[in-house]
């Protein structure tokens, strides 16, 4: 009995492990490419705050990607953006805008022009799509659908993705 504690003790402490290398792989990254010139908004915090809020969710990564998973709702913007490409002038300025990608780089880049044209609320989701569905939240294909599927951009930025089924 004792050896079958000890064994689930050590499982659990190896999982425990695993995940935070995950978040602290991801943390790594985003505090090497990112500039924090959007400011972040967590897994967490969105999921509470999709259920109350109006929350304007923009998809920046590439329509293949869009294509096999998005957080629910989410519009896509793709990552071949300007300021004059994005049909945005009819949203009030002050609307909760929060942008996303597969961890949080392309969509800082998005982010900041949404910053420039004169929008007020807006967010980078911190670690992304892939953050999203490591966290265990649903994500959903071009079918309104729920999907493991998540589409893991390519082998090395698939590391940082945990849970759910890599598409390439």
């Amino acid at each position: 009995m004792k050896t079958k504690s000890c064994l689930c003790y050590l499982l659990f402490l190896s999982l425990f492990n695993l995940n935070a290398q995950q978040q602290k792989s991801i943390d790594q990254t985003l505090k090497l490419l990112n500039d924090k010139t959007v400011p972040y908004i967590s897994v967490d915090e969105l999921n509470k705050e999709l259920n109350n809020s109006d929350i304007l969710l923009l998809d920046s990564r590439k329509k293949e990607e869009y294509q096999v998973s998005r957080i629910k709702d989410a519009k896509f913007i793709g990552e071949q953006f300007n300021s004059e490409s994005l049909a945005l002038d009819d949203i009030d300025k002050n609307k909760p805008i929060v942008v996303y990608c597969s961890i949080g780089v392309r969509s800082e880049d998005l982010g900041e022009v949404l910053l420039k044209k004169g929008f007020t609320n807006v967010k980078n989701l911190y670690g992304g799509i892939f953050l999203w569905k490591n966290k265990g939240f649903e994500v959903y294909d071009e079918n309104n659908r729920q999907t493991e599927n998540v589409h893991a951009f390519n082998r090395f930025w698939g590391m940082l993705l945990k849970s759910g089924k890599k598409v390439y």
